[in-house]
């Protein structure tokens, strides 16, 4: 299978877990029982290893056809690693304040640890994605390896997740959209990321590897 399928495929299942993660945070009007934040902790930390996997096969794959991209391409990855590594922090905070708490709470706002979660939920995780999305724009924008509308999608992506940095300033209320821990901060712009990443991986999937000639390797039949 060509590195593309390859990486697209990654792609696709970490895309995949986290928008089935998205929704158990929604099922219960009070505080989830312990089961519910176990599950959907465990799905969000195996969808980020995922994603780990397809950042990094992205970067190589870019770099094998366009070394002179190796700058933006890095800078891509190091984004969405570190991306996954913020995702990590909260997930454990929460599965650790529900199995050490004797009564069911809301671990997103509620618990020893819920407070420390704002800012790597919120205003950090939005500057990584917008890191990410601005270097993966520059690389469609000097390569041919994606259709263009990954690249423009990419800044708009990108600039929704800077408009929510000021959320900081507006409380932590969770039911409020646009707050530090707002349900527009947090839960929509990840579902809304992962999303995109989601169609971006069936686009590489569905990629037909082509060599044009006198150039470089690209994603034909688009």
């Amino acid at each position: 299978m060509a590195t593309h399928r390859n990486v697209g495929m990654f792609g696709l299942i970490a895309s995949a877990l986290i928008v089935l993660q998205v929704p158990l945070y929604f099922l219960y009007d009070g505080a989830p029982p312990d089961a519910n934040i176990l599950t959907r902790s465990l799905i969000g930390v195996v969808g980020c290893t995922f994603y780990i996997v397809f950042f990094t096969g992205l970067r190589s794959w870019i770099v094998q056809h366009q070394p002179a991209l190796d700058w933006p391409a890095g800078v891509m990855q190091l984004a969405g690693l570190a991306w996954a590594v913020v995702v990590f922090v909260p997930q454990s905070m929460e599965v650790g304040a529900a199995i050490t708490t004797s009564r069911d709470i809301d671990t997103t706002t509620e618990g020893p640890y819920a407070p420390a979660q704002y800012l790597l939920q919120g205003g950090v995780s939005r500057l990584l994605m917008a890191a990410f999305l601005l270097a993966f724009a520059v690389v469609i924008s000097r390569s041919d390896l994606l259709p263009r509308w990954v690249g423009r999608s990419a800044v708009v992506l990108a600039i929704a997740n800077l408009a929510f940095l000021p959320a900081v300033y507006f409380g932590d209320d969770a039911a409020n959209f646009y707050s530090a821990q707002g349900w527009g901060t947090t839960a929509t712009m990840g579902l809304v990321w992962s999303l995109w990443t989601l169609v971006v991986s069936i686009a590489m999937v569905r990629g037909r590897a082509a060599v044009r000639p006198g150039s470089r390797s690209v994603l034909a039949g688009r």
